[in-house]
């Protein structure tokens, strides 16, 4: 083509995935968005999500000649195209360099020993705590909440708490409001509900300042927050956001996925197990494990005299041989 050189341009937008990619049209420009499945928050936040602008000058370029010809033939310019992260994820998938011996067998007969959904995850969680019928901003903010206040202690504490505050009123403005004292009483007894007064107060401030009264949807803003480790922030990600960012691994996970040999070396915290799962378990697992995990460790795995003589995977569980 004389006197302008044709180029393609793709804009993507990086991100529980409801990818959604529009049409290549006629002159080559292709624009990528994307739609993101919402948990409790369904629904804009803010002024909703902004389309990846074209490369300065794209626009103008494309559909419109030149006033003047050009005197010299240009030469095509090779760019460097910024794929859009879903368009990588429709590769085929490469192979792990390592992975467990037997874990589909294990992960089936784990699968069936919690067919039942009756471990205190399934009904104390998380996702039971927040209020349905609260505005979608608020019911976020409620998710972190109770995931703060999760940390090393039994659902059925985190849940008893979570009830007491919301029957106050559980937003923002109100935690804000609340008196230390009075929410030490209202949290008590979770674990280290001091300190948790204390994250909870700076947390909501930085909601409400930084956020309108809402929570980050990503992970790094997540963790930045007083009190909100990885495993929280993953959590969120999923409950509120409706988003899988990684696996969310707390001590239930840590423990199991060491006992059963999903991690290629023993590892020391959760952290570095989820780092060591993320390597080998399909994508399509990660929101999965958390939920199935915890349950498992609640009802048969336990930290203390595991119940092994009762788990479909007694033969296949280097800790159970071992025992």
């Amino acid at each position: 083509m004389r006197g302008r050189a044709s180029r393609n341009v793709v804009a993507g937008a990086a991100g529980k995935c409801s990818p959604q990619d529009s049409s290549m049209n006629a002159t080559g420009v292709r624009m990528v968005t994307r739609s993101r499945s919402r948990g409790p928050g369904a629904g804009p936040r803010g002024g909703g999500e902004k389309a990846a602008p074209l490369w300065k000058g794209e626009a103008a370029a494309e559909g419109r000649k030149s006033p003047s010809p050009s005197r010299h033939r240009r030469k095509t310019q090779k760019l460097n195209v910024a794929y859009d992260r879903e368009e990588e994820d429709t590769k085929p998938p490469r192979a792990p360099s390592w992975e467990p011996r037997d874990w589909r067998q294990q992960l089936l007969n784990i699968r069936a020993m919690r067919s039942g959904k009756d471990a205190p995850v399934d009904w104390l969680g998380v996702e039971h705590c927040y209020d349905s019928d609260a505005p979608p901003k608020v019911r976020r903010y409620q998710v972190l909440l109770s995931l703060m206040l999760s940390s090393q202690t039994k659902d059925q504490v985190t849940a008893g708490a979570m009830q007491r505050l919301r029957a106050r009123g559980l937003t923002v403005d109100s935690i804000l409001q609340t008196d230390d004292s009075t929410l030490g009483t209202l949290i008590y007894p979770v674990g280290f509900w001091r300190s948790k007064v204390k994250y909870i107060k700076q947390t909501s401030a930085i909601l409400q300042q930084r956020y309108g009264g809402d929570i980050p949807d990503s992970v790094a803003e997540l963790v930045a927050l007083p009190g909100v480790g990885p495993k929280m922030a993953h959590l969120a990600m999923a409950v509120a956001w409706g988003t899988v960012s990684g696996i969310a691994v707390d001590t239930h996970v840590h423990r199991i996925a060491n006992r059963l040999g999903w991690t290629k070396t023993a590892t020391n915290s959760p952290e570095k197990t989820r780092a060591a799962l993320e390597e080998w378990l399909p994508r399509e697992l990660w929101g999965e494990i958390n939920g199935l995990l915890v349950g498992f460790g609640q009802q048969t795995c336990l930290p203390v005299h595991p119940r092994c003589q009762g788990c479909l995977n007694r033969t296949l569980c280097p800790a159970a041989r071992g025992l």
